[in-house]
């Protein structure tokens, strides 16, 4: 069986590299730059989408979702693909190559001149965070002992939460101020120091052995659930019942019926049959779905009333989000400790039920007056604790009693897993609020999220309560918190 990023086989093999060797903290601090690229440019696009909206007045809230999902979409179907490629053709070849298009793919949306550029731009940086991630973890675990793992994962799983802090103030501080095209200016730069950096000082490293990659697969998977997010978000456009909308739910079906069909038929798929055998991972990764689609779903559903009823600017709105990810942050910690103890089950429920109950709030509490302190505040406080609670603990119980060489594996499918929920979440919010623009229309949105956490804490009644102990959990539900 292949290994993938997270596997014990990092630091096996490595190949000549630059001029010196350089010390962990340098290639760390590398690994980090891309991953802060990434997972900003989640939360930061959230903050600027009624302004991206504005600028291109002819697009319909249908179409401008796929800025949010093209993203997402391209992430989550090349995660597991990427991640063979880098450990097959080289972890630092492969995240310098996914850096340096991630810059160029950046400075395409910073100038795009219409939306179906803009869209494919920020597809094309989907894929290029999809190289970035499994080769920085890859990276990491090459030059740091496996003492040091736990660690340095979960030092590397913060820098994803430092960025979804950052992305909603800084999103609202350049869209305010200048446009909202600065939000990809400012990764240029940083895109091209990590890789001028990296190109002296990141050793190769390759695994030892390792299966070809599932192109197809991925292929299928973008396919299928792309076509079912079609079909969600132009289904008021189109009609629900016109041939356009059903043949869009027509490939879906075949689409997944495929992709299941290659799975049982290929010796290293992008979905590891072995992984989904036991009922514990099958319910995690569902949970982890779900959660993945409230949680982008209302990041979403936020702004766009936030900014379309309550008139806030985009900084408003942005400065507003912060206690969010401040609270989430807390939480995590708190959670990890009580996850530690009694296992991962009683944390994911209180996690989606705290979330949940931040949504009905809102929609019991929300009328058209701008309220921070009395509705927004609470919001934020109760439902970044809510994330910072649910989303690690499934991510994490996605590995637990996993052998030490499927923890990568795990961690992949998770936030795979994470990554559909926030496509079906997005196209699933469009086609409930549809064109209006009114509080009730925003309360049937916050609506749509508590169903959905509903369902993810249904799932996380079927976790075992067997304490987790995989070193490489912690970080990477750091990074699914921070994405």
């Amino acid at each position: 069986m292949s290994q993938l990023p997270g596997s014990p086989s990092y630091g096996l093999a490595t190949a000549t590299a630059p001029r010196a060797r350089p010390g962990p903290g340098v290639v760390f601090w590398l690994a980090a730059a891309g991953t802060f690229l990434a997972y900003l440019d989640v939360t930061i696009v959230n903050i600027a989408f009624p302004d991206i909206a504005r600028d291109f007045e002819g697009a319909d809230l249908g179409a401008l979702s796929w800025v949010v999902n093209a993203y997402a979409l391209a992430f989550a179907a090349l995660l597991v693909v990427l991640g063979r490629v880098a450990d097959r053709a080289g972890r630092r070849l492969v995240y310098l190559t996914g850096v340096a298009l991630f810059a160029a793919s950046s400075a395409v949306c910073a100038f795009a001149p219409s939306v179906g550029v803009l869209i494919a731009a920020r597809a094309v940086q989907g894929i290029a965070a999809a190289a970035m991630i499994p080769a920085a973890l890859g990276l990491l675990l090459a030059a740091f002992p496996p003492q040091r793992w736990a660690a340095v994962i979960a030092g590397w799983g913060a820098v994803g939460s430092v960025a979804a802090a950052l992305g909603p103030p800084i999103g609202g501080l350049l869209s305010d101020g200048a446009s909202w095209r600065w939000i990809f200016v400012i990764n240029i730069p940083v895109g091209i120091a990590t890789v001028f950096v990296g190109l002296r000082w990141l050793r190769e490293s390759r695994a030892a052995e390792t299966a070809r990659p599932d192109v197809q697969g991925a292929i299928l998977l973008a396919g299928a659930t792309g076509a079912l997010a079609l079909g969600l978000v132009q289904g008021h456009t189109w009609g629900w019942t016109s041939a356009a909308t059903l043949g869009a739910f027509a490939v879906a079906v075949v689409g997944g019926l495929l992709l299941a069909r290659r799975t049982r038929r290929i010796a290293a798929p992008i979905f590891e049959p072995a992984l989904l055998r036991s009922r514990w991972s099958r319910a995690a990764n569902a949970g982890t779905l779900a959660f993945g689609a409230a949680l982008f779903a209302s990041q979403l559903c936020a702004v766009l009333f936030a900014t379309g009823v309550w008139g806030w600017s985009t900084l408003e709105a942005g400065l507003a989000a912060v206690p969010g990810p401040v609270a989430s942050a807390f939480a995590a910690t708190l959670g990890g400790r009580w996850a530690s103890r009694s296992g991962p089950r009683p944390v994911a429920i209180a996690g989606a039920a705290l979330f949940a109950a931040s949504l009905v709030w809102v929609m019991l509490t929300v009328t058209e007056e701008p309220n921070f302190l009395g509705v927004w505040l609470p919001y934020g406080l109760v439902g970044g604790a809510g994330i910072g609670l649910g989303l690690p603990a499934l991510i994490g119980a996605t590995a637990t009693g996993l052998p030490p060489a499927r923890f990568a594996t795990g961690m992949a499918l998770a936030t795979t897993a994470r990554q559909l929920g926030a496509v079906l979440g997005v196209a699933l919010l469009v086609a409930v609020i549809g064109p209006g623009d009114s509080v009730g229309a925003y309360q049937q949105g916050f609506a749509l999220c508590a169903a959905a956490l509903a369902v993810a804490a249904l799932f996380a009644t079927q976790l075992k309560t067997e304490v987790a102990a995989a070193p490489a959990v912690t970080g990477e539900a750091a990074v699914a918190v921070g994405g």
